[in-house]
């Protein structure tokens, strides 16, 4: 199974990690990965303008964490490195999932489509 039919078909919680150019880690609830192409290589995440994207802005690492929905400890994490973002809105908006989770707003805030490179995909748990 690729990344992006797993991302499609598995429900869960994801949570990326960045870091300042200094090492201070910040850790964010986010959704579930955007796969625009018909690789594994690369992934999007919408993100808003925080301190996730700000700290991109000085270290291009992150960590996507994904556990999966149900009992036990299955899911992902990702090691990514960002190589891009869009902040055309129109872009932005064509790929954004139309049924957001009760509680999440879309905001005012700036938005952008973040994208990274996959370096390295190992299990939740061992690996």
């Amino acid at each position: 199974m690729t990344l992006k039919e797993y991302f499609q078909d598995t429900r869960g919680i994801g949570v990326l990690a960045t870091a300042d150019a200094e090492g201070k880690v910040d850790v964010a609830i986010y959704a579930r990965p955007h796969f625009l192409e018909d690789s594994d290589d690369e992934l999007a995440l919408v993100m808003n303008e925080r301190l996730s994207h700000a700290n991109l802005e000085s270290n291009p690492s992150a960590a996507y964490l994904f556990v999966e929905d149900g009992e036990g400890y299955s899911g992902k994490r990702l090691y990514l490195t960002k190589t891009r973002e869009d902040t055309d809105e129109e872009t932005i908006n064509s790929v954004r999932r139309k049924n957001l989770p009760p509680g999440c707003n879309r905001g005012t805030d700036n938005k952008f489509l973040v994208h990274f490179r996959v370096d390295e995909v190992r299990p939740l748990v061992g690996g």
